[in-house]
């Protein structure tokens, strides 16, 4: 696996190692620590081609850096060390990410 050489920033599309065995996939960037933060860890929500039209389920279609139609699962949102977010792939338009950011308050009510 490549990892990054360039801080993640969020909107962007990155390979995350969740530490199981298998279980790299790429997920969206929704917030990574700066380098004085108290806590490295970075938040992300995971991708899937699995496409239920479901709640919490956010389609972004398929962008050119990836291979099949995707949608951002904001139930499987978790927190990982940031050296666990690796490879770019791209960056979501930044309507799209806005659209992401509105199903984010409401699937949580915020």
């Amino acid at each position: 696996m490549r990892w990054a050489n360039t801080k993640p920033v969020p909107g962007e599309i990155r390979m995350i190692d969740s530490g199981i065995v298998g279980k790299v996939r790429p997920a969206l960037v929704l917030y990574y620590p700066n380098d004085d933060s108290a806590r490295a860890l970075a938040v992300v929500a995971p991708l899937t081609s699995q496409i239920r039209n479901a709640e919490g389920e956010v389609y972004i279609g398929k962008p050119k850096f990836l291979p099949k139609e995707s949608a951002v699962n904001l139930q499987g949102i978790g927190s990982f060390d940031k050296r666990f977010v690796g490879f770019l792939y791209g960056r979501l338009p930044e309507e799209t990410f806005a659209e992401v950011k509105t199903a984010l308050r409401k699937f949580f009510n915020l």
